[in-house]
């Protein structure tokens, strides 16, 4: 009986404390996803395109290092979507 106790305090202790390191955790994952969408596609995407990405993980990693994860995170979230659907969501998701 006091395993169980004990186990379940310690599992309550680790899902509560979870999210606190997911914010960070996210938002350094975007970021590192989004210089290794720079390197190696730095060649076939646009000059335009590239700006942007190189914009975003600039402000980004500012947020970042200013505590700033919320921020961090939207941004890197919404350039890996704009990425990914080949624009920024305004042309109907054209290529860019």
């Amino acid at each position: 009986m006091k395993r169980t106790a004990l186990t379940g305090l310690f599992l309550t202790a680790a899902l509560l404390g979870s999210p606190v390191f997911a914010a960070d955790d996210l938002c350094g994952a975007n970021l590192q996803t989004l210089k290794d969408a720079h390197t190696s596609t730095s060649t076939n995407i646009s000059a335009d395109t590239k700006d942007e990405l190189e914009k975003t993980i600039a402000t980004a990693t500012a947020a970042q290092k200013a505590g700033d994860d919320k921020k961090c995170i939207e941004l890197t979230t919404k350039e890996i979507t704009s990425l990914k659907t080949g624009g920024d969501g305004t042309d109907g998701g054209n290529a860019k």
